[in-house]
């Protein structure tokens, strides 16, 4: 494998990992804020906005933990966050909140009915396929999770974490 298909390589799987990551901690969000807002009869918009609220405070969670375990103080850990998540949570929570908008009943389903989790399960999944290539276009200028100290031997090497 020539250098050129090893960092490509390298590319794909680093952003597949990101992918991950940050549908790990969006789902979380999600799930809770629409389990919060379906138990508590919300109507779709604060249900919405706790969703999204959650889904972007737990994918920062998700980042920023490894980054205090490693000794990287608060604020610098949470710049990295913010850098590195923001645009790939963005990105799934409109391609997610929107299939749950669309997907006809899915607002209205109740949390012991299937078509609750079933349209929270392809919608998180979609948004999960959107945010990869985005993952890639951003590792291969040295951003979203290339910035991340512990994966700056992937993907391009010219990415320079903020300080």
């Amino acid at each position: 494998m020539t250098s050129h298909h090893a960092q490509a390589d390298n590319t794909r799987k680093l952003a597949f990992s990101a992918t991950l990551h940050c549908l790990t901690g969006c789902s979380i969000g999600e799930i809770l804020g629409m389990v919060i807002g379906t138990a508590l009869h919300w109507s779709n918009l604060p249900t919405i906005v706790v969703s999204i609220a959650l889904a972007f405070a737990f994918g920062y969670l998700l980042t920023m933990m490894p980054l205090r375990r490693a000794g990287i103080p608060f604020p610098r850990a949470a710049r990295l966050a913010l850098a590195s998540d923001t645009l790939s949570i963005t990105i799934m929570e409109v391609v997610d909140t929107t299939l749950l908008l669309v997907i006809p009943g899915a607002m209205d389903a109740h949390i012991d009915q299937p078509l609750f989790w079933g349209s929270l399960a392809v919608a998180l999944l979609l948004a999960g396929v959107a945010a990869y290539p985005v993952n890639v276009w951003l590792i291969r200028r040295g951003g979203g999770h290339a910035l991340l100290p512990h994966h700056q031997d992937h993907g391009n090497h010219h990415a320079h974490p903020p300080s």
